[in-house]
């Protein structure tokens, strides 16, 4: 869709009060949306979970959106914050079982199926999950989505700089891991 004049009046139209209107935009971009929690989160049920958040988050946010960038990149921005947020949580968590473990005497069980297909792709993903959250966000916005530095930076909210710096940092440190694992260098 993008900046269309039907898209435009279908985010009138959810404005409004319209749930059929604002269900023609997740339909639109769902793929999109799922596409990329899923690449921030490397689960299949975290990733289902922070869509389906993104698009109560939206909206309830639809009144914010104020049509000077794609609806399209605004959905982004509120995704990649949602995504964002859920790491600072995994992170309290993973803390939370780290300590309850060592007061336990024992080591938590984490099971992480990625249900991705191919050792080279799980090897991509699991290093991709290594990365800080807002390189993988800059990463997963140019190369997985095909954003430009300068889209993925109003994303982001931050400077082009920022974000191909982001990326350069997050290509040394995948090639990196890759190479430990012995896997590709991409």
């Amino acid at each position: 869709m993008g900046d269309t004049d039907e898209e435009k009046y279908w985010v009138l139209r959810s404005r409004d009060g319209d749930h059929a209107a604002f269900e023609a935009l997740v339909r639109e971009h769902q793929q999109m949306v799922h596409s990329l929690t899923y690449r921030m989160t490397g689960s299949v049920d975290d990733c289902k979970d922070l869509a389906q958040e993104t698009f109560v988050r939206a909206f309830q946010q639809l009144d914010t959106f104020q049509g000077t960038a794609k609806f399209s990149s605004w959905l982004y921005r509120i995704a990649v914050n949602a995504c964002l947020d859920w790491r600072r949580r995994e992170k309290r968590r993973e803390q939370f079982l780290t300590n309850w473990a060592a007061t336990q005497g024992g080591n938590p069980l984490q099971s992480n199926s990625s249900g991705i297909d191919g050792q080279a792709s799980h090897d991509v993903q699991a290093a991709l999950m290594k990365l800080p959250a807002k390189q993988r966000a800059a990463i997963v916005l140019t190369v997985y989505s095909e954003h430009t530095h300068a889209e993925a930076a109003k994303i982001l909210n931050c400077s082009e700089a920022t974000v191909s710096w982001r990326i350069f940092a997050a290509r040394r440190k995948l090639k990196r891991l890759l190479r430990a694992k012995g896997g590709s260098n991409e």
